[in-house]
């Protein structure tokens, strides 16, 4: 299952060397992995209504070359692993064939009280 996005990089995302600055690579993955979701009809607005939130739980990030200003990239994302608690998904980030930015994210499900849940059964359903 895969998903890409397209992003533009704009000057207000770069640093004064002119190049995307690191944390924005996470941005981008960030929008990625929520427009994924949501194109596979999960509405993470009514998950938050029942009491239960998509949460990163860990990110192993790789920086492998620069992106600099008006750079169209495009963010893909894998799913790599589910079980009843946890989504891993392998992300990249490209601009034409080149890779600048691999990223492993495991993400979770927390109810309100800030406590892992399993994911719910329609979300599996939605992945699988």
């Amino acid at each position: 299952m895969s998903h890409t996005y397209n992003v533009r990089v704009y000057y207000e995302d770069t640093d004064m060397g002119g190049v995307v600055y690191h944390a924005n690579y996470l941005r981008y993955i960030e929008r990625a992995r929520s427009d994924w979701v949501r194109k596979l009809g999960n509405d993470q607005n009514a998950m938050r209504d029942e009491g239960i939130v998509w949460v990163v739980r860990r990110i192993e990030a790789d920086y492998l070359a620069t992106a600099k200003f008006e750079d169209e990239l495009v963010v893909e994302t894998d799913m790599t692993e589910i079980s009843g608690v946890r989504l891993t998904m392998a992300q990249k980030v490209w601009r034409g064939d080149k890779v600048l930015f691999t990223a492993t994210v495991t993400a979770v499900c927390m109810n309100a009280k800030g406590r892992p849940v399993r994911l719910p059964a329609e979300i599996r359903a939605l992945l699988q």
